[in-house]
């Protein structure tokens, strides 16, 4: 990056910096399990609801003990389930019809990211009636109160539970954006793992290490806080000690509460210091591919992380230390290559693939800008990039790799000549 751009990153993310203490931060209420939800609905005085959702978790009969619940206390709950992996623009219209229609007066998130992060929207555009989601990309442009939203997550990795952030794809244009505002912070967060039991290996190991990126990204950003890397060091030792817990067996839900512990701690932590390079080329892989977010996230961490080199070192391995991966004594250098190479194990035993094989050559350099521009200058990564530098990280995770050093073409799989991105 050249010298003006980033002078002008440093200081925007200096400002902010400051500015953190002064804005209006707020930590949702956490409910034990949703039968609270309709005693809350009750003391609010709300009688109609929105429920939004996903087919599969619909399909799967999670939200039907909720549903006979509000109806049982004579609340009445329209559900929309059409929510896709990624949630488009499209689907935020649908459920907002919906919403208007059955004369709803709150609305609950009842699945992984992507429902969170569609039920956030509609709420932004019932506060915003005449202003686009287009027009709410960014920062602060929500600006007004939302109906009462409550989130129930059934993954334990988003986090979209506590933050201030939705992420929508424009329908048309595939282009993924993030919209930020204090009034997206869910009122209620119902962390009940009896609702993540049984949640397919995959994701709840995908899920998993999207946490684990939110925290280490909080963690190793210039805008940490006291509060932000407690809650990442707490976040990262549940994830270690929990994720293949419950990878392994369903049903444990001591582990799987503490995976919900976790995800929120990272929520609340990347929601006040922010994320990285990470999240930024992984949004665009979700945009234009629709690969969820979770698991490119899980493949991207460990190749960004290295290349952050030194500037990650020293925080990298103070978190390795304070989560038991690394010994203090340890050089920065030793400290972080201890936590890049434990979280490398982790991915491995979980079985995550290392490539992504849906993006091609002639879309990276579009998707490398789409990165520059949602990551510079909000996100205060250890080292800056612009678009050209961010190119290489679709070069490292495509499925036929080139060596990004030296332009060659690999050798045939199987050949002891094959690079691999690592250093």
């Amino acid at each position: 990056m050249n010298g003006m751009k980033t002078l002008y990153c440093r200081i925007y993310q200096g400002v902010f910096r400051l500015a953190l203490p002064l804005l209006p931060y707020r930590t949702p209420e956490i409910l034990a399990g949703t039968d609270r939800l309709p005693e809350l609905f009750r003391e609010k005085g709300i009688s109609r609801v929105l429920l939004v959702t996903d087919p599969s978790v619909r399909a799967l009969g999670i939200t039907r003990h909720t549903e006979e619940a509000l109806a049982a206390a004579g609340i009445h709950c329209a559900v929309y389930d059409g929510t896709v992996a990624n949630p488009t623009t499209d689907n935020v219209e649908e459920a907002l019809a919906l919403y208007r229609a059955e004369g709803c007066e709150a609305i609950i998130g009842f699945g992984g990211g992507s429902s969170m992060d569609c039920a956030k929207a509609v709420g932004a555009r019932v506060a915003r009636p005449r202003r686009s989601l287009a027009k709410m990309k960014g920062i602060l442009k929500v600006r007004r109160r939302l109906p009462l939203l409550a989130a129930v997550p059934t993954t334990a990795g988003t986090g979209s539970e506590t933050t201030l952030a939705a992420v929508i794809t424009d329908s048309h244009t595939r282009h993924k954006y993030p919209i930020n505002d204090f009034p997206l912070i869910p009122r209620y967060a119902v962390l009940d793992p009896e609702v993540t039991r049984g949640l397919h290996r995959q994701i709840t190991a995908t899920t998993g290490l999207d946490a684990l990126t939110h925290a280490v990204e909080a963690y190793i950003g210039r805008s940490t806080t006291r509060g932000t890397r407690r809650d990442a060091e707490e976040a990262v030792r549940l994830i270690f000690a929990n994720l293949e817990r419950c990878c392994d067996d369903g049903d444990d839900m001591e582990a799987r509460a503490g995976m919900l512990r976790a995800a929120f701690l990272a929520g609340s932590a990347f929601t006040r210091s922010y994320v990285g390079y990470v999240h930024a080329v992984a949004h665009s892989l979700g945009g234009r591919y629709n690969v969820p977010h979770g698991l490119a996230n899980a493949v991207l961490l460990p190749y960004v992380l290295e290349d952050y080199g030194p500037a990650a070192w020293r925080p990298l391995s103070r978190l390795a230390a304070a989560v038991g991966l690394a010994d203090r004594a340890d050089s920065p250098e030793a400290g972080a290559g201890k936590m890049i190479r434990a979280i490398r194990d982790l991915r491995r035993r979980l079985d995550i693939p290392e490539t992504i094989p849906e993006i091609r050559r002639a879309d990276i350099p579009q998707l490398a800008r789409y990165a520059d521009k949602e990551a510079n200058p909000l996100y205060p990564v250890p080292r800056l990039m612009d678009a050209g530098e961010l190119e290489r990280f679709y070069t490292m995770v495509m499925e036929e790799q080139e060596s990004y050093e030296t332009g060659r073409d690999p050798e045939p799989a199987g050949r002891a000549e094959v690079l691999v991105f690592q250093r």
